[in-house]
């Protein structure tokens, strides 16, 4: 038997497995495709196709329930009427205070119990488990919960009646600590003056800009239910910190203070960042909390783009006026999570 007679057969067999390899190649393709197309088609249809006919219509005419699909002229006619709006000046305002306050709280108050549990304290398992509830909450639950709590007839303020705190005021002549919470209208630290001398457009807005009392009841609300998340994250990233770095910075002289300040809380970076992003979504777009708890407040003083964009809907009927707001609460949202995807995907 000669050698070409040999490998002839052998070179067949190999090529015919080269094409059955394809064929499965092709036909694996296929299935993940046809297994996709569902979840593709639906995406496309609920989420772009509805972005797009919701920008469509924040351009036109349609105001009433009768429906007109007109462009509206000047085409950005109802951007400059939604942002001329008093409230909705008063949202962009309550929504950026609101942001810092939560931000600042959640943050600080996670990062807290999470120094606390690393530490080891004695029922450590059970206070994770404890801190960690409020965020089993909706926020629904947790609206109506604190809206009792910061009633000025039968919340907090009975407590500084129970504690004696108002008697030794009125002892020393001092009027009781009786405040509104969420009932209260006050603005204090007012800007418009301050800002209008370095921009001139901020002294003619119609909005007293600075910190809206009613406001601070709900971002102490919110602040409590995310404040588990966010030492439940801070716990995981400090989990993956060698106790040799640790070692290393208490051989060096580092006091505890030291090692967590100078060691622990800058490698936990990610992990804030990360938080950063998942809190600014969460306050930009909040709207359970808000509306259980206070609505839109006296005097607008709690309202947020989404409480204004869901009554311009259902209750007004501004339907154009809706859409602009629900376009620019898209845009900023954008803002803040595209760049991190983007920072993620290239890092990836």
């Amino acid at each position: 038997m000669s050698t070409s007679t040999v490998i002839e057969p052998e070179a067949e067999i190999s090529a015919s497995a080269i094409q059955r390899s394809k064929r499965f190649r092709l036909t694996d393709r296929w299935r993940s495709f046809l297994l996709l197309l569902p979840s593709f088609i639906a995406v496309v249809i609920f989420v772009y196709a509805f972005i797009s006919f919701t920008i469509y219509v924040s351009f036109s005419n349609w105001r009433t329930l009768r429906t007109d699909m007109t462009l509206r002229q000047p085409i950005t006619a109802n951007y400059e009427d939604l942002f001329a709006m008093p409230r909705f000046q008063a949202d962009i305002r309550n929504t950026l205070i609101f942001t810092v306050m939560f931000m600042g709280l959640s943050l600080a108050l996670g990062l807290g119990l999470a120094v606390l549990l690393d530490r080891n304290l004695f029922g450590g398992s059970f206070f994770r488990n404890v801190f960690l509830f409020p965020y089993a909450l909706s926020f629904v639950v947790s609206g109506v919960a604190w809206r009792w709590l910061f009633n000025p007839e039968s919340g907090v303020n009975v407590l500084f009646d129970v504690l004696g705190i108002n008697g030794l005021l009125a002892q020393v002549g001092a009027a009781p600590l009786h405040p509104g919470w969420a009932t209260d209208p006050t603005v204090i630290l007012k800007l418009n003056h301050a800002l209008g001398l370095i921009f001139p457009g901020a002294a003619k807005l119609q909005v007293q800009l600075g910190i809206p009392v009613a406001i601070i009841p709900v971002a102490i609300a919110a602040s409590w239910q995310l404040s588990g998340f966010v030492m439940a994250m801070y716990v995981g990233g400090m989990a993956t910190i060698s106790e040799e770095v640790r070692e290393a910075a208490r051989i060096d002289g580092a006091s505890e203070w030291q090692v967590y300040k100078n060691v622990i809380v800058p490698m936990l970076a990610p992990v804030t960042i990360s938080l950063v992003v998942l809190l600014l979504h969460t306050s930009l777009k909040i709207f359970d909390l808000v509306y259980t708890m206070t609505g839109s407040g006296p005097g607008f003083a709690t309202d947020v783009p989404a409480i204004f964009v869901f009554e311009m809907m259902f209750k007004a009927t501004r339907y154009n006026l809706a859409s602009a707001g629900a376009v620019f609460m898209l845009i900023v949202v954008g803002c803040v999570v595209i760049p991190y995807l983007a920072s993620s995907l290239k890092k990836g």
